[in-house]
């Protein structure tokens, strides 16, 4: 007898009157029309089952600050490092701990349940470090928590920064993060580059980089990002945030780039949300979209996922976990609007991310971890287009969250009684 039935689900792939079993925190079949006996038996109802959502860019050490120790009324990147810069040295250990909880919470009950932070370590106290390492700690039986030593500053700026990320790192912390383009020179940023991907091959740690976050075509640190994967070794391991210069860059030389990118197998996490806002502000018109080159990524056979960097802190005022807005953003930004595209966008808050994370047994298939969603929608552009409700948020089997299904109420002569939305 099985622990969970589930019948009648639609999946993303476009599989329909699914049934998935789970015994022992795992699916051990998923198969159409399945029946057996089981403890428990859910109905979707031709509703789509995802796996859960991923979010392979996040910053959850600034998360919820929202107006401390003020608002940032421009909205823009400036004021927000400058923000950040002034709430550092008022961040306390409880503080820091109690916001990131929080944001677990709404994650879990938006049905995201591993997330990817970078960790400022630019403070010698490495606080935020011992406040995430916390937080992952008491949020791992329900949520993956991967975090990123992130020397926002530079980590050749600072005389101690490569000292500070190796502390980080041996205090627990999961991958090794760095800022070229915000280096003082372009010399010393592809010198960041370097010596952090030799730290990462030395300690056998993943790479996560925030690159070419700029609007300057000349911001080419994705280059040797590639290249020193490639002379590494490091095929798979590493990831490049942002890459919004693509935008900016002639097609002749990012047709080289793409191809370097595809042999070194980096992987590209885009942030939608907030690059749209941040980037192109010295531009009059036109104005640069501040996204990288998704599609092009895409069709180069590249691991793209979306993020959404930030909610409610120093840098951007808005946000709420909900990873099918910044794959909605996505979508438009990006243009990717036909039906395989806005799937491939599906993709970029799930699988994608997924694999970027390097998540084991993460799927809807026998083997994989019983952890997945069921939303109030019939298919992954449904769910995108409603930002659909998480009914029921599974974490091995067991219920973790759930979510009234959103219906209104009609009072019109000759109509139905309510509607949900859905065509």
């Amino acid at each position: 007898m099985f622990d969970l039935l589930v019948t009648n689900a639609a999946l993303p792939d476009g599989r329909t009157g699914m049934s998935l079993a789970v015994q022992d925190g795992k699916f051990v079949a998923v198969d159409a029309g399945l029946l057996a006996p089981a403890h428990e038996t859910l109905d979707a109802q031709g509703l789509l089952v995802s796996p859960p959502f991923v979010d392979a860019h996040f910053h959850m050490d600034a998360t919820l600050s929202y107006g401390l120790p003020r608002v940032n009324q421009s909205g823009t990147l400036l004021e927000g490092i400058a923000l950040w810069g002034e709430l550092k040295p008022l961040l306390t250990l409880d503080a820091l701990i109690d916001r990131a909880m929080t944001y677990c919470d709404w994650a879990v009950a938006k049905g995201l349940l591993a997330i990817r932070s970078h960790v400022d370590i630019c403070d010698p106290r490495l606080l935020a470090v011992e406040a995430l390492l916390e937080v992952k700690r008491r949020v791992a039986p329900y949520l993956d928590l991967q975090l990123v030593a992130f020397p926002q500053d530079g980590v050749l700026r600072d005389p101690q920064g490569m000292d500070k990320l190796k502390r980080a790192l041996a205090m627990g912390v999961d991958v090794v993060g760095g800022i070229p383009h915000f280096e003082r020179t372009y010399e010393q940023g592809a010198l960041s580059v370097k010596l952090l991907c030799e730290l990462a091959a030395e300690q056998g740690k993943l790479v996560d980089m925030h690159c070419d976050e700029s609007d300057d075509p000349l911001s080419r640190h994705i280059e040797t990002l590639a290249f020193e994967t490639q002379r590494l070794g490091l095929h798979g391991r590493v990831t490049g945030s942002h890459l919004t210069s693509m935008h900016s860059m002639d097609n002749y030389y990012v047709s080289k780039l793409l191809a370097l990118m595809a042999e070194a197998q980096v992987h590209v996490v885009s942030n939608p949300l907030i690059n749209i806002t941040l980037q192109g502000r010295h531009d009059t018109y036109p104005k640069r979209r501040g996204m990288t080159r998704v599609p092009e990524q895409l069709a180069q056979g590249l691991t793209v996922a979306f993020g959404q960097d930030c909610v409610m802190d120093p840098w951007y005022s808005l946000g709420s976990g909900d990873m099918l807005d910044v794959a909605s953003m996505g979508l438009h930004v990006a243009q990717m609007t036909s039906q395989a595209a806005m799937r491939q966008c599906f993709d970029a808050v799930t699988i994608n991310a997924a694999k970027i994370l390097q998540l084991p047994a993460y799927g809807l298939a026998p083997g994989c971890h019983a952890d997945f969603v069921l939303l109030q929608a019939r298919d992954p552009v449904e769910a995108i287009r409603l930002r659909a409700t998480r009914l029921k948020v599974f974490r091995r089997g067991q219920v973790i969250a759930q979510t009234p299904a959103s219906t209104a109420t009609l009072q019109l002569p000759g109509r139905p009684g309510s509607t949900a939305w859905m065509a």
